[in-house]
């Protein structure tokens, strides 16, 4: 399933969850089960977010876009961050309103029951979202499935909590499991918002893309003829670039270094999905110093 498939699925059972969870809430009175709700109105506005900025990052490259637009993923991942962060601030103005007036919970059964069924939903299609977001290298489709089990942990935790105010008969701890719902997705949000703004800011390549990469540029290299450097790399959402430099025999034809060059960048986009590479040729007498204070004005 692709992408945006599954960001349409995530908006369809974010409406199905606010349903079961609004329902779980209004049949108990429970502010944590409310609050579980509050949070499923964040996956619906995160995931019709999610899938404006996904329709974005896959418009082809223009002339005021020439790299694509695939840093749009990013800005999604962000906004879904900052509305966890929303969502817990109403969590927590609910959840003390209750714990200074309490009050008795009903139907705990049935509440619990409709809990449960949405956050199996959440859950089976999280882990699905996830691993397409890994084999897509989808930032948005990633933040938005990271969100979901997210979600599937705080229902756990109000479920738990409920169960322990029927045993015991201790409201507060109605509040009190909201209250851990809050600090909970706060992280959650925090992390979503991190990231988000690290990918903006044109992080490198992953540890094990690297590798490949070294690996590859290794199997060229030759100790008197071909070497490598200034090697930079760059993601934007699903998209990898490389800029490098080759160096190689000045006696060489400009058709040869051409066709060594054409190897060298195929052999590196197969060795990593999505990956734009940029070689500039260079004699191997021939040194560029990025470094002099003249190359940075």
């Amino acid at each position: 399933m692709q992408v945006s498939s599954y960001l349409k699925l995530s908006v369809a059972t974010a409406v199905a969850t606010i349903v079961l969870k609004t329902g779980a809430w209004w049949l108990t009175d429970s502010v944590s089960l409310l609050s579980d709700a509050m949070e499923s109105l964040v996956n619906l506005a995160g995931a019709m977010f999610a899938l404006a900025m996904v329709t974005i990052a896959a418009q082809p490259p223009d002339d005021d876009h020439p790299y694509g637009h695939h840093k749009a993923e990013y800005f999604s991942s962000g906004f879904e961050g900052v509305l966890i962060i929303a969502a817990a601030l109403g969590i927590v103005w609910a959840a003390v309103e209750r714990w200074l007036h309490p009050q008795p919970l009903q139907a705990l059964g049935l509440g619990l029951g409709l809990s449960i069924v949405s956050s199996a939903m959440n859950g089976g299609l999280a882990w699905g979202m996830l691993r397409t977001a890994r084999l897509h290298h989808s930032m948005a489709l990633e933040a938005d499935a990271r969100h979901l089990f997210t979600d599937v942990w705080t229902s756990a935790g109000v479920v738990v909590g409920l169960v322990a105010v029927s045993l015991t008969g201790w409201q507060w701890l109605d509040p009190l499991a909201a209250i851990a719902v809050a600090v909970n997705i706060v992280r959650e949000g925090i992390s979503l918002v991190w990231r988000s703004a690290d990918g903006l800011m044109d992080r490198a390549l992953e540890d094990e893309h690297r590798a490949a990469i070294d690996e590859v540029l290794a199997g060229f290299t030759h100790p008197t003829s071909i070497r490598f450097d200034h090697l930079v790399t760059r993601r934007a959402g699903a998209r990898r670039f490389i800029d490098l430099h080759m160096h190689m025999p000045a006696g060489w034809t400009l058709q040869r270094a051409a066709a060594l060059r054409t190897d060298v960048e195929q052999a590196l986009m197969s060795a990593v999905p999505g990956l734009r590479a940029s070689i500039q040729l260079l004699p191997m007498d021939v040194e560029a110093h990025f470094d002099d204070a003249k190359d940075l004005l």
